[in-house]
């Protein structure tokens, strides 16, 4: 059975710079947040496309994972962008996780879609706490570089 998580955080930074970076540069998540991604790869496709997979190497509590990332869906008009998880570690918990990151005027809304590999698996919170730490680093430099 499909779940759905929902949170949505603050920000300072333009929605418009924020969508952008979301949508076109999530390989420099790198050089901004580097106490939580590892290293990005571009797999297959152009990054800021629809059907373009990435690979991650990321830091969740004090785990470091990977996961092969596809963007699902691009919608300018709602700034919004959808990434599946094809393959990674998050697989083993959960038999489908897709999240969408959704833009608007001073917050972003983070929802997170999937499906518990095991009923006593919990709630994907932890990704959660880890896609608001990523906010706040992209928030802050999109602030500095402004």
């Amino acid at each position: 059975m499909s779940q759905k998580l929902e949170a949505t955080t603050g920000i300072l930074s333009s929605a418009d710079k924020f969508y952008g970076f979301f949508r076109n540069n999530m390989s420099d998540l790198v050089n901004i947040f580097p106490a939580g991604f590892k290293s990005v790869q571009v797999i297959e496709g152009a990054e800021g496309s629809v059907g373009a997979v990435l690979l991650y190497s990321f830091v969740v509590g004090a785990i470091t994972e990977t996961v092969k990332l596809r963007t699902e869906a691009i919608n300018d008009a709602e700034r919004s962008v959808t990434y599946k998880a094809l393959e990674g570690d998050v697989l083993k918990l959960y038999k489908s996780y897709q999240f969408t990151i959704t833009v608007s005027n001073g917050s972003v809304k983070w929802t997170i879609d999937y499906e518990k590999a095991l009923p006593v698996i919990p709630p994907p919170d932890i990704y959660m706490v880890f896609a608001f730490a990523t906010t706040k680093a992209v928030d802050a430099y999109l602030l500095l570089s402004q």
